[in-house]
């Protein structure tokens, strides 16, 4: 009995650690995200912070059959490209903070293209920004654009869409009414010049200057814009010139026509600033020729507009297109571009878009020239899901 008893209560002296060991331990507290909806939905409090977020991308598939139009395009040229498979992914990080001195915003946006299984991808910085007290410093929309199209934007638009590097400043007077005023970046608004020794702009020297006036409600939007552009030769023994566009658009709601449709007008006038009311020329567009010593700028009359039809709650159709002018200090660089495009989107659930697309180009130049009028087509089939 003795022996038994010290048996057992040294079974127990060694046993009492490993038992101890394994008593439950008292869980760390969880530090739980909280729900910041201030600012729309999806956004949330970065842990200790008031500082809010949303993180975002946007996955895209494309096939894309090049110019087929009038030849010689990318079909009847055997070095060309005529169909194009093409995977982009985007990643989008939007954060907002209240101050005192009002919003605090970042935003950046960034994508990765990979084309027909190349061996290397391209990555673009498409947005990167800080808002603070009505100023915008970055890279970001030009203030000058306003319709951005309802087209996929694939190879011609009837518009400008620019991201440009800007310093800005906006003013809300109330009522969705607003005023901006932007320093831009020039080089992304810069189209050929000709001049007797040398073609082409000369270095980045002064930047754009933007301002519009601007009204958001509940009926639509409008917006008149003006811009100021510096021509500057690379010709040193040319005089440059100071090129000027102005230009007006409104996109209204029609519900009578359908629950989300929309229809949009845009006029645009340019002096020596060619790539403001459009960014898709034909390559044979100019801001300024020197003629006889003399600088003469290149005038643009643009008028652009569009459709958005829902043909069901799941259907969407779009319909666009513009007319443009040329009118330049020689006839051989005159031309006329005018394009359309039409397609069709399904959105079987949220934020799903499975669509086609088809767009034609003419450009009609002038005699002088020597040019061939052309006429160019291109289809797009996207699959696109953005979270």
């Amino acid at each position: 009995m003795i022996r038994s008893a010290i048996i057992g209560a040294s079974m127990v002296m060694l046993a009492g650690p490993v038992f101890a060991a394994d008593l439950p331990v008292a869980p760390e507290p969880i530090d739980y995200l909280r729900i910041c909806d201030a600012y729309g939905n999806r956004f949330f409090y970065l842990p200790g912070t008031e500082t809010c977020l949303r993180v975002g991308g946007r996955v895209r598939i494309e096939a894309r059959l090049n110019n087929y139009g009038s030849g010689p395009n990318n079909w009847s040229d055997k070095a060309a490209t005529g169909t194009t498979f093409r995977a982009r992914g985007y990643s989008y990080l939007d954060s907002r903070t209240a101050t005192e001195y009002g919003l605090l915003r970042t935003y950046n946006a960034v994508f990765v293209t990979n084309d027909n299984d190349s061996s290397s991808n391209s990555l673009e910085l498409e947005y990167s920004f800080i808002q603070f007290g009505g100023f915008t410093f970055g890279r970001a929309q030009s203030f000058w654009d306003f319709w951005t199209g309802y087209s996929f934007g694939a190879r011609v638009t009837s518009y400008s869409d620019s991201k440009s590097n800007v310093a800005a400043y906006t003013r809300a007077f109330g009522n969705g009414v607003s005023a901006s005023l932007s320093i831009e970046s020039a080089v992304s608004r810069r189209v050929e010049l000709i001049s007797p020794n040398a073609n082409g702009y000369g270095g980045f020297k002064i930047p754009d200057a933007v301002a519009n006036i601007r009204i958001d409600q509940a009926w639509g939007s409008a917006q008149i814009m003006g811009a100021l552009h510096q021509v500057y030769f690379v010709d040193t023994a040319t005089e440059s010139a100071l090129g000027w566009a102005v230009g007006a658009g409104a996109e209204i709601k029609v519900p009578f026509l359908g629950d989300r449709d929309k229809v949009v007008l845009q006029v645009g006038y340019s002096n020596g600033a060619s790539r403001f009311p459009l960014d898709s020329w034909n390559g044979r567009i100019t801001d300024a020729i020197n003629v006889g010593g003399s600088t003469k700028t290149t005038k643009t009359w643009n008028v652009a507009g569009g459709w958005r039809h829902a043909v069901t709650e799941t259907v969407t159709a779009n319909l666009e297109g513009g007319y443009h002018t040329v009118d330049a200090a020689l006839d051989s660089y005159d031309f006329n571009q005018w394009t359309v495009t039409g397609n069709l989107v399904w959105s079987p659930v949220s934020s799903l878009d499975i669509g086609a697309e088809m767009q034609y180009r003419n450009v009609d130049f002038d005699r002088a020239s020597g040019l061939s009028d052309t006429d160019e087509i291109y289809t797009t089939l996207r699959v696109q899901k953005t979270f």
